[in-house]
């Protein structure tokens, strides 16, 4: 049995999800794979076109037909949720709480810590949905060319969109990995 044939049984037989998969690290907004490749693509803000009047909604659409009528290689398009976080918030309420002096005041911000806490509770299950156009690619220098032309596309088609970030890829493979569930994760300040 060779070294490789090795490292991929243990890698098969471990409990763990990260000693299977091939990715190698991620970096630079991209996910390298053990072959090599690169994984990235761009987050795209989302946009309510219904808000829009139907001429805008049509020019809208055509141009994202066209945007993805120009792609001539394999990608992929996600919907990822990420959990909203709002405890910096909550910390600069808490601390203007403190601070505050007159009682009308201290009770207006009460009243919004209690409702932030309201929100952030089981029930409500608050996410911010976020949407991804992602591809894989062999060449450094073409990665580059199809981030452009993506965001190029997107962006003739009135949509913001920026190369993914480490952080991105890192919820997005957490996100699916885990079945959507919100993984929980002490956090040390």
């Amino acid at each position: 049995m060779n070294t490789e044939t090795t490292k991929l049984n243990s890698k098969i037989e471990s409990k763990y999800s990260e000693n299977w998969l091939p990715v190698k690290q991620i970096i630079n907004g991209m996910i390298i794979l053990d072959s090599g490749e690169f994984v990235t693509g761009v987050k795209v803000a989302p946009k309510n076109i219904f808000i829009m009047d139907n001429g805008m909604q049509q020019n809208t659409i055509a141009n994202l037909r066209n945007l993805y009528n120009s792609i001539d290689y394999e990608f992929w398009l996600l919907i990822a949720d990420r959990p909203v976080d709002i405890d910096v918030y909550l910390s600069r309420l808490q601390i203007l709480y403190n601070n505050a002096t007159n009682g009308a005041i201290k009770k207006l911000i009460l009243q919004d810590i209690n409702k932030a806490n309201l929100f952030m509770s089981a029930e409500y299950n608050v996410v911010d949905t976020e949407y991804y156009i992602l591809f894989k690619e062999k060449k450094i220098e073409l990665v580059q060319k199809k981030l452009h032309n993506l965001m190029s596309g997107l962006a003739t088609a009135g949509l913001q969109s920026t190369q993914t970030s480490n952080n991105d890829l890192r919820m997005v493979l957490d996100n699916y990995l885990n079945g959507g569930e919100q993984t929980t994760f002490g956090t040390v300040m």
